[in-house]
This record gives C-alpha cells, sequence and structure tokens, in this order.
C-alpha cells in the first residue's frame, strides 16, 4: 500500500475536523477505501491454464497514487501516436504569486480561463509566425518541486507548421520558436483581461509587471510527453521521495529548481497531508487539453501529415509504449499474457 495513503488512512479523523472542501473531501473518501476491500473484489481467471485470484477493487480516483500506472501508459500511448516526425519546444505559463489565492478559492474558472487564454497566445503567435496549421497540448500542473501551490500550464508544440494548400509540411527552427519577453506581456494582459470580464473573480490590488513564460527546445516529443506524464498519473508525490516517517512528521525529498541539489522537507503528518492534498483538481476539470493538428478531429490531417514526413525521413515513428497492457495479466502460474477480469463483486 502507498505510504500516503497509509498516512491519509491514520489521520483521516484529524483531517474531517478541518475546513475541506467537497473535491478534497471526495478524494479523502475514495482514496482511503482503496484496496481495502470496502470497494469490493475482481477475480481473474487465466484462460491458458486453470490459475485464479481475486483482487482488492481500486478507486481510481484520479489523485490517488495506487491507481494512475493504467492510466499512464494510456495517455502515452494516444499521445505517442500523435507525434510528428519534427522537433518540438515546451512553453510554459506561469500564474504569479497574487493570484495563489484565487487559485485555492476559485480553481475551477480560473484554471479554465488559463486554458482558454494560453491557447489563444499560442493560435495567435502561430498564425502570426507563419500562418498554417500547427497544434499543440497544454497540460496543467499545479505544484512545484517543494510541493506549494504554484499553476502553470506547460504547452508541448511541434517545431513548423502544414500548408494546408500546398499540402506542403514547412520545417520551423530547431532552437528557436517565439521570444519570451512578447510571450509573457501577452499572456500577462489577456488572462487580466478575462479574470476582470469573470463574474465571480476578483483581482488583488497590486501584481507584478513582470510575468513568466519559458519556451524551450526538447528536442523530439516523446521525451517531453514522458516528463509530464510522470506529473500527471504518479500523484503529487511518489512513495519513494518519502524517505523518514516518524514522531508525528514527515520528512519527503526533492530537487532544487534553482541549484538542481537535493533537498528535504519536514512537515507534522497533518500538514504533510494537507501541502498534497490542496493539488486536488476541481470535478470535471480536464487537465489536458489537445488543440488544432493534436485534435481529436483533426486525426485525418495529422495521419496525413506522419505518412508524409515518415516518407521523405525514411524512418518510424518513436513508439516505445506499451500498447493494451492492461486488457490482460501475466499469469504467475504459466507465464502468458492470458489471464483476464471475469468477475466483479462489490460489497451490498
Amino acid at each position: 500500500m502507498s505510504a500516503f495513503i497509509q498516512l491519509l488512512q491514520q489521520q483521516a479523523g484529524i483531517l474531517e475536523t478541518r475546513h475541506l472542501t467537497p473535491d478534497i473531501g471526495r478524494a479523502i473518501f475514495a482514496m482511503t477505501r482503496c484496496r481495502t476491500g470496502a470497494l469490493g473484489t475482481a477475480q481473474w481467471a487465466c484462460q491458458g491454464c486453470q490459475y485464479d485470484e481475486r483482487t482488492l477493487l481500486s478507486c481510481g480516483h484520479r489523485h490517488c497514487p495506487q491507481c494512475q500506472h493504467p492510466h499512464t501508459v494510456q495517455w502515452l500511448q494516444r499521445q505517442a501516436l500523435k507525434l510528428l516526425p519534427t522537433s518540438y519546444f515546451m512553453v510554459t505559463f506561469t500564474l504569479p504569486a497574487p493570484l495563489l489565492h484565487l487559485a485555492r478559492t476559485q480553481a475551477k474558472p480560473l484554471y479554465a480561463l488559463m486554458f482558454s487564454v494560453a491557447a489563444s497566445v499560442l493560435k495567435d503567435f502561430a498564425q502570426r509566425k507563419h500562418g498554417g496549421d500547427s497544434g499543440f497540448t497544454l497540460v496543467l500542473h499545479t505544484h512545484n518541486r517543494r510541493r506549494d501551490m504554484h499553476p502553470h500550464l506547460h504547452a508541448i508544440v511541434p517545431a513548423g507548421f502544414y500548408h494546408p494548400s500546398r499540402r506542403q509540411w514547412h520545417k520551423g527552427n530547431k532552437q528557436f520558436l517565439y521570444p519570451h519577453a512578447p510571450l509573457a506581456s501577452v499572456w500577462r494582459a489577456r488572462l487580466l483581461a478575462a479574470i476582470n470580464a469573470h463574474p465571480t473573480l476578483t483581482l488583488p490590488p497590486s501584481l507584478p509587471a513582470q510575468w513568466v513564460v519559458d519556451c524551450r527546445a526538447v528536442g523530439q516529443g516523446l521525451p517531453a510527453i514522458k516528463y509530464l506524464s510522470r506529473y500527471l498519473y504518479r500523484g503529487v508525490l511518489p512513495d519513494k521521495d518519502i524517505i523518514d516517517i516518524s514522531d508525528d512528521q514527515v520528512t519527503f525529498r526533492y530537487t532544487d529548481s534553482h541549484t538542481k541539489q537535493s533537498m528535504t522537507r519536514s512537515l507534522p503528518t497533518p500538514y504533510f497531508l494537507m501541502l498534497i492534498l490542496q493539488h486536488v483538481l476541481p470535478k470535471g476539470l480536464q487537465r489536458v487539453r489537445d488543440y488544432g493538428l493534436l485534435h481529436g478531429s483533426a486525426k485525418q490531417k495529422r495521419h496525413a501529415i506522419q505518412l508524409m514526413l515518415l516518407h521523405m525521413a525514411h524512418r518510424t515513428l518513436p513508439i516505445d509504449v506499451p500498447v493494451n497492457v492492461h486488457t490482460t495479466r501475466c499469469c504467475p502460474t504459466c507465464g502468458e499474457r492470458r489471464l483476464v477480469c471475469v468477475g466483479v463483486a462489490r460489497p451490498r
């Protein structure tokens, strides 16, 4: 069992006395029952031999560290199939500290605005630069390496663009996409205007004049989406980074973003749990969104571009993620991947 889930089960009574949002309350309710038998069991049977087994059902909550590995593989598989055999960039849109209060109290409308504004910025910059068809994937992260609240959006953007009338792909510069300062300026102006126009969001009295938008080359796209998947589906803090639990205190390891050195942080157990739980996203908020050529509606056009580029490059797509890993499991008796789920028993 995950160390975080064990701590959550031990401290659930204490956390219930705190003022929790409905989303955090639902997350605690789900995760404290994950793989405990409270949700029921699944029966698995091997199609190649007589082996069968019963396993405790998982909660399936998107913030549960015990449930997310299959989702990681699924997302990587889907995104890898969308990759174009070209260079990619990662553009990061950061929210300044004075807006963190809105992120804690009005997360759903604020994050929705962040997605719409970041998408509009990237679309307009692409249109001004080349006028062709492009695309990108936006991914929401809410924490920094110390696991404090730090909302930001990562965009994975291909370097080139597609000219639809000529049916040609134009390669972009492998080292440069868009300048940082204009990106940050437009991001700031548009997000502030969107927040001002929203009926339930109110800006703080003072805001920094300079915001941070980072744009850097990441080579081929697969390493970038693998990096993002670790933060999307492994939970806010993996068990391997929790290095000590004693005296009602939890110590975890992280890498300092400036010095790149390994650091530790120690907190009383309830404070540690709330540090992690503050990153539970509002129900219904989609944290990964595809646009343009990477959107599901552009599948045929994207496939044609992939074939064209592959023919030119005489190579295959860099896909090395497993396919269909959770339709079957490996049988511990005969060793074949023929163990399938044949039934589920729910508690009455």
